[in-house]
């Protein structure tokens, strides 16, 4: 029974020590998007982000009716 605790416990510490999240040029790091399409894909969030918080911003204040971001279904 000891041995299949200390058997399990070594090999969870290896799958912390091993695994987990790499960064770029460590062993384990694959790259699954590129730079480029990470920052097209923060570029792309932030900009409908932004377009969001003026389409709320001017609805609040009464300024123009809101557009179709995000369209609520309230029944």
């Amino acid at each position: 029974m000891k041995k299949l605790v200390l058997t399990a416990m070594v090999g969870l510490g290896l799958a912390a020590a091993l695994g987990g999240c790499a960064r770029p040029g460590e062993w384990g790091w694959t790259p699954v998007y590129t730079a480029t399409e990470i920052n097209q894909r923060v570029a792309r969030n932030w900009d409908y982000d932004g377009k969001q918080a003026v389409d709320d911003t001017y609805y609040i204040m009464l300024i123009d009716q809101p557009s179709h971001l995000t369209i609520w279904n309230v029944r």
